[in-house]
């Protein structure tokens, strides 16, 4: 694990939580708010999740590979339910959802195998 992999990771969380964060308050001004329901849950979810990972990487946490692999998960999970949605917001939220999960699970195997 290389420091420039392990900022590319951080990077690469700043900007899911900014996608999350947009998509989130973007969806609060729709007319469909029933239906954009779980995507909103997901999305303050996983840009909370993306805050903490930074914060845990920062710090090099000694739980920072469990906290990346949650992340990866709740980042898949936001993309998908991100992707029953057609707005603009959602598919850039989606791409940094995706980008997030691998580069979690990529940093979050690394770290394993050197603990």
């Amino acid at each position: 694990m290389t420091r420039i992999q392990y900022q590319e990771c951080i990077n690469t969380l700043i900007t899911c939580m900014d996608a999350c964060n947009y998509s989130y308050v973007s969806s609060l001004k729709e007319y469909d708010l029933a239906d954009l329901r779980e995507s909103i849950q997901l999305d303050r979810e996983c840009a909370d999740i993306c805050s903490f990972a930074i914060q845990a990487m920062t710090r090099r946490s000694p739980f920072v590979a469990e906290i990346l692999s949650l992340c990866a998960e709740i980042c898949d999970r936001c993309a998908d339910t991100s992707s029953r949605h057609k707005h603009n917001y959602c598919q850039d939220c989606i791409d940094a959802c995706r980008n997030a999960a691998i580069a979690c699970r990529m940093v979050s195997e690394a770290v394993e195998v050197y603990a």
